[in-house]
């Protein structure tokens, strides 16, 4: 009996062993999520909105160039994205600071609601070239709202999370979810596609198959509203998709499910026929691929086919209709084959010859991608055999699990954050959102940097031990 007792102390050691380290660790997570908390609400936030970076002293900011302390970024990783972090802190922690904070952020994208319904890439609080006209009876004339980077996709879905979590009790962030989503939902073609950008509803147009352009696409082709037509660009259909998913759970109306089924039928019909089973950045009413800005012509696209795969597999896994999954197979196959010499993919593959295209210094097309312009990525990563491994999953109809965090990421994050409540970054060179001109080590404050860093703390706080 003494012997049994002894193995039982010794096994219940054991098990305790690492308990105190983790709960360590999570107190120190909380702690660490708070002090950069309130840094970026009380020092960085203005008007209760962000921009993407910041210097070190926070007395420069930027966005898609330099912005103004009254300028706000809705673009990701800008003002949503880092509501959207305040929000999974507070459920992860139940501290009302961080639900005052997502507060304070939604209520300035209600501010710079347009009155088409949606967003644009800015939020201007004082004057600017391009005001937009907001519902809310100021700005300008600019009433454009727009799908492209995710800008109103990224708005709508944290309006809902802050209405879910203010348990639908804060009427303006409410009214905004809402007339923004009824809004998106008249931006939608009969086919299930959607335009870059609309002002209205759009206009009804035939439901077609995907085709070969019939005309000299390497010079027509050329539409000066190229962002009224059917787009892919951007992975706006994962984008759209995310967003119609969070309004079906949040407020249990089918005809957000409706919408997103439309889109995965769209996405199906959007599909090139063989020999060349991928798709195009965008699409006229005819279906026929065409031309969107100088440097991006109609061609079969390696990225934007690499998304639309991956939006596939979302619609299918949230309806639970295969038949979202059947075109992946044969555009797996096809990409696997045309794959660059370095394992990447190509941005753009010719049609017919199927040879990777790019541009060079004067936008003229070539097989050469010695002078391609940098600010574009003509060559990207392949991530075909992870898109594989979900399509397997969706098929099985496995449940895949979130990404769990281990403990010494969470302790590097936490090791990382200064005194002030600030993850300094430190430039490297590499192109960056927005292309500031920062030099290689110039160091600055990042939103996407904060809000990452705040997302995986919360989670490793909502997974660890009491």
């Amino acid at each position: 009996m003494l012997l049994n007792r002894t193995v039982l102390l010794v096994m219940m050691g054991v098990l305790l062993i690492g308990f105190p380290a983790s709960a360590q660790t999570k107190a120190d997570a909380v702690q660490a999520i708070k002090q950069a908390a309130t840094f970026y609400h009380d020092k960085v936030a203005s008007h209760g909105g962000y921009v993407y970076y910041y210097s070190v002293d926070l007395k420069e900011r930027w966005g898609e160039g330099k912005a103004s302390v009254d300028t706000l970024f809705v673009q990701p990783p800008g003002t949503p994205t880092v509501g959207m972090a305040y929000l999974s802190a507070y459920e992860a922690t139940g501290d009302k600071f961080y639900l005052d904070a997502a507060t304070a952020t939604a209520e300035s994208l209600v501010y710079g609601q347009l009155q088409s319904g949606g967003w644009t890439q800015t939020i201007h609080f004082g004057p600017a070239k391009r005001l937009g006209k907001y519902r809310n009876g100021k700005g300008g004339s600019w009433n454009v709202s727009s799908l492209d980077d995710g800008q109103t996709q990224a708005a709508i879905q944290m309006l809902i999370r802050a209405d879910r979590v203010l348990g639908f009790k804060h009427p303006a962030i409410h009214e905004a979810a809402t007339f923004g989503l009824i809004a998106l939902l008249k931006a939608q073609f009969a086919n299930g596609g959607f335009p870059q950008v609309w002002i209205g509803p759009v206009e009804a147009k035939p439901v077609l198959q995907a085709k070969y352009p019939d005309f000299a696409w390497r010079t027509e082709g050329k539409i000066r509203n190229y962002w009224d037509y059917y787009t892919l660009n951007d992975d706006v259909a994962g984008t759209v998709a995310s967003t119609l998913i969070t309004a079906h759970q949040t407020y249990k109306d089918t005809k957000y499910k409706a919408a997103l089924e439309r889109l995965g039928d769209f996405l199906i019909l959007a599909q090139m026929p063989d020999p060349q089973p991928g798709w195009c950045q965008q699409y006229n009413y005819e279906m026929m691929p065409i031309w969107g800005r100088k440097f991006e012509p109609p061609a079969i696209t390696g990225w934007e086919s690499q998304d639309t795969m991956e939006a596939l597999i979302q619609i299918a896994n949230y309806t639970g209709e295969k038949k979202y999954l059947e075109p992946i197979p044969r555009a797996l196959t096809y990409f696997q084959k045309s794959l660059l010499a370095d394992g990447r993919v190509a941005r753009y593959y010719e049609f017919k010859t199927n040879k990777a295209i790019y541009m060079d210094a004067k936008y003229q097309l070539t097989y050469d991608d010695s002078a391609a312009p940098s600010h574009y990525g003509w060559k990207q990563p392949a991530r075909f055999k992870d898109i594989a491994k979900k399509y397997d999953d969706a098929k099985a109809g496995a449940i895949v699990k979130p990404r769990g965090v281990g403990v010494e990421e969470v302790r590097k994050i936490i090791k990382e954050l200064d005194s002030q409540g600030r993850w300094i970054t430190t430039h490297e060179g590499s192109r960056l959102v927005g292309q500031p001109k920062f030099a290689a080590g110039f160091q600055y404050i990042s939103s996407d940097v904060f809000s990452r860093n705040v997302e995986t703390l919360s989670r490793f706080i909502g997974s660890a031990m009491p």
